[in-house]
């Protein structure tokens, strides 16, 4: 590149963050308006009236409405300060109506405190009451699970004064709103403007319909697809690009502190990239080779080492600076390890659900997501040849599909590659494809018409009412997860219409967590010390989501810290039940090779207390399996125990 265009290279770079911070500032004041005006009513729950549902597609068909008066406006290039609020209103507004609204009448997120959300809340919970890089459950050891986007909302929690749980909702609401902005920013940088909208909106509603539950990857869903054309321009170019080679690997870091497959499935396509870029390059080497040698024999070609090494320093750079970033957050696992710890044995990689076993091919539905998939697939493959972003996306798609298979090999060694998580990315990148699609078939139908005016505003009339029929469809898509919302129960400091201190967003009975307060305040009164610095060993580990309370073992040990020794530990309970007396019970606490529980929070049997653990049974599909272990009542009779029952539970502090 020349000097005037590195200059106009950095210009537009400069340009594009600028428009970045605007965009991403506009869609947190759109999603703290729109949540706090949400929560100011009383609302009837989404799982018992269709008040919500039907206020959510009113909310849906103004934002999409700021969508279309963007794209008119770009497209008849007036007031393009104008446009681009609208567009950036538009589909901030289109996320927190999309799921605050049907969401406003509980303080929960999609799928509460239940399965896979009990441990992302406690992890906030963590990261709400320190901002110390610790580990979600395990007390003295670094998290092992990315803590980028739980760190970042635990400190938005502390600054707020909420708890962890309680600030869940918002922040995952509003921070997916602001990356929705930005990745329409960074559309705009790479295509044109009125284009750069329909993409970012379809893949917005594809992300919020089937990634939001994991709001913390569903923000690097939104980002994949445009950076992926980014990457494919940093990497399939003789000279220059560095700014696109800046952005992919500071994306690929901020995966790495976010969602470790969503890290491996980017990087995995960005070096495929590398490789089909050096094969082009030397491809072009040898056709010119050929061509030169027709005409003039005496002249030379370039090295083939040359023309190969392009793709892959740029690939290096990519790789530095993404380690750099991931660096942030990994820092203090990696230290741990080479301090000498116990080498890891997780099981995280441990299930194989109907979806990892077969490939998806959404682009055979017949239904909405179906056609545009479909479009997207025959755009894909029309324009390899010719497009840019056809290739980028397209070997994005290969790349998925090439894990998935490596994913079902994978299971011949007893492991996994979780490629069932990669549909909503598959998605994201048809549905982006399927825009493109879209906008250049109905180009050549209107020019092969000779008939452009009627067939443009029939088009346009199509995908309005296209993306409308999808958008109202999303709350339907996430009923369950919605659902379940409303019918976890929250703990409270005041006692609800039923006498007892919890809550559910449906207003019906709570759960036994409405006894979580209680056996809190009782915790802190027997040990007399601040909640993070005690160790509780329960089966009821929604009461860690709750209270920033350590705890003596994981929920499964799917998500266990590898270097908890998960196994140890359960083998450690049984044995611990089956002592008998209470000074053999104390003197094995003492000598467990981790710090001993502060104290126990057990169920009720009879004259027996329990814990209800799990047990790893892949590649059995549920792949965990529920057991019980039972302790004598007879166990915690020294003074050196305190026996508290509380509701259903019986609570065990450790005096010491």
């Amino acid at each position: 590149m020349t000097t005037d265009d590195n200059v106009r290279a950095g210009r537009a770079t400069a340009t594009g963050l600028a428009e970045g911070a605007a965009a991403a500032l506009v869609a947190l004041v759109v999603a703290v308006v729109g949540l706090f005006a949400f929560s100011a009513v009383q609302w009837p729950a989404f799982n018992s009236s269709n008040v919500t549902r039907a206020l959510t597609t009113v909310g849906q068909v103004v934002s999409v409405g700021l969508l279309v008066v963007s794209v008119l406006l770009i497209r008849l290039r007036k007031w393009p300060v104008v446009a681009k609020l609208a567009s950036w209103v538009g589909i901030s507004g289109f996320v927190t109506v999309t799921l605050g609204m049907p969401l406003a009448a509980t303080k929960l997120y999609l799928f509460g405190v239940s399965v896979d959300q009990e441990f992302r809340t406690e992890y906030l919970t963590r990261l709400t009451d320190s901002a110390a890089l610790r580990d979600m459950t395990y007390v003295d050891l670094p998290p092992f699970y990315p803590a980028g986007w739980f760190w970042i909302g635990g400190r938005v929690g502390n600054l707020l004064g909420m708890d962890g749980w309680e600030v869940f909702k918002p922040y995952s609401i509003g921070m997916l709103a602001v990356a929705a902005t930005v990745a329409l920013v960074l559309w705009a940088q790479l295509v044109r403007a009125d284009t750069a909208v329909g993409a970012a909106a379809a893949v917005t509603a594809m992300t919020l319909a089937y990634a939001s539950p994991e709001a913390y990857g569903a923000v690097l869903v939104v980002f994949i697809p445009p950076v992926l054309v980014l990457a494919w321009g940093a990497l399939h170019r003789r000279s220059g690009g560095w700014g696109a080679v800046l952005g992919t690997g500071l994306f690929l870091g901020v995966a790495a502190c976010f969602y470790t497959l969503y890290l491996a499935i980017a990087a995995f396509t960005v070096v495929l990239m590398a490789v089909i870029a050096a094969a082009c390059a030397l491809y072009a080497r040898r056709a010119s080779g050929r061509a030169i040698g027709k005409r003039d024999a005496a002249v030379t070609t370039e090295p083939a080492w040359r023309v190969v090494v392009g793709p892959f320093t740029r690939l290096a750079a990519i790789g530095v600076l993404a380690i750099a970033v991931a660096l942030v957050v990994w820092t203090p696992y990696l230290l741990k390890m080479l301090s000498g710890a116990k080498l890891p044995s997780g099981n995280a990689f441990h299930y194989l659900p109907e979806s990892g076993a077969q490939l998806a091919f959404p682009m055979l539905e017949f239904s909405l997501r179906g056609a545009l998939c479909l479009l997207g697939l025959l755009w894909l493959v029309v324009r390899a040849g010719s497009s840019r972003r056809a290739q980028a996306l397209g070997i994005g798609v290969v790349a998925i599909y090439l894990w998935t298979l490596l994913s079902m090999a994978a299971t011949a060694a007893g492991t996994t590659l979780l490629s069932f998580r990669l549909e909503p990315v598959l998605l994201a990148l048809l549905a982006a494809a399927g825009v493109f699609g879209f906008v250049e078939g109905g180009r050549a139908v209107y020019q092969a018409l000779n008939e452009p005016a009627p067939v443009r505003t029939a088009a346009a009339a199509l995908a309005v009412l296209g993306a409308m029929a999808f958008a109202q469809m999303i709350p339907t898509v996430l009923v369950h997860e919605i659902d379940t919302a409303y019918t976890d129960t929250v703990p409270t400091e005041t006692p609800d219409a039923y006498g007892t201190f919890g809550e559910r967003g449906d207003k019906r009975r709570p759960s036994a967590v409405a006894y979580y307060h209680a056996v809190d305040q009782a915790l802190l009164a027997q040990t007399g010390r601040p909640r993070d610095e005690s160790v509780v060993l329960t089966a009821d580990t929604s009461f860690l989501s709750f209270y920033p309370y350590f705890g003596f073992q994981a929920l499964t040990s799917h998500y266990a810290n590898p270097l908890a020794d998960f196994k140890a530990r359960a083998d450690t309970i049984a044995a611990w039940s089956e002592l008998d007396s209470p000074q053999a019970l104390l003197d094995a606490m003492s000598a467990a090779p981790w710090r001993a529980p502060d104290a126990f929070l057990f169920r009720r049997d009879g004259d027996n207390y329990t814990l209800r653990l799990a047990e790893d049974v892949y590649p059995n599909d549920p792949n965990v399996k529920r057991y019980t272990v039972t302790f004598p009542r007879a166990l915690f009779t020294s003074p050196t125990f305190t026996t508290t029952d509380i509701g259903p539970f019986t609570l065990v502090t450790v005096d010491r």
